[in-house]
């Protein structure tokens, strides 16, 4: 996965469509999701398309799976996971992602109804980042 800087870069030099293109593109580069994995408790609440995020890894590097049904908003995903991506879990739940996603202007480059999930979808990766950075805490605790 490209990094959020990367993608920021080539993202300036774009407009209108070819941003909604690179969207798709970074959507599609998501790293398969199984069907298993989408269940209610993946699910994004509030977004229009149906958004899954999944963690993966530990509380030293947080790895997240992610799809959704609506490719655009697969690619609004991918962003979010590409500021987080292989980042330690306490890092991470301590992340300001709104601000790390603030150079792509969502707000006034989408449509609301594509980005009023994006809140939705920052909190679940910061619960589950939250979450797995306390119990790796606990399982350090434990092993001393």
């Amino acid at each position: 996965m490209r990094s959020l800087s990367d993608i920021a870069e080539e993202y300036e030099f774009l407009e209108g469509d070819e941003r909604y293109r690179l969207l798709i593109e970074l959507g599609r580069e998501l790293d398969d999701m199984p069907d298993p994995l989408k269940t209610d408790a993946t699910l994004v609440r509030g977004c229009s398309a149906s958004v899954w995020v999944y963690p993966t890894g530990d509380a030293g590097s947080l790895h997240f799976l992610a799809d959704s049904n609506a490719a655009i908003t697969k690619g609004i995903v991918a962003l979010v996971i590409s500021a987080v991506q292989d980042k330690p879990a306490s890092e991470v739940a301590g992340m300001d992602i709104t601000q790390a996603l603030a150079p792509f202007d969502l707000k006034n480059q989408l449509s609301s109804n594509r980005t009023q999930g994006v809140p939705n979808m920052i909190a679940l990766v910061q619960e589950h980042a939250a979450r797995i950075a306390s119990s790796g805490e606990s399982a350090a605790a434990g092993a001393e």
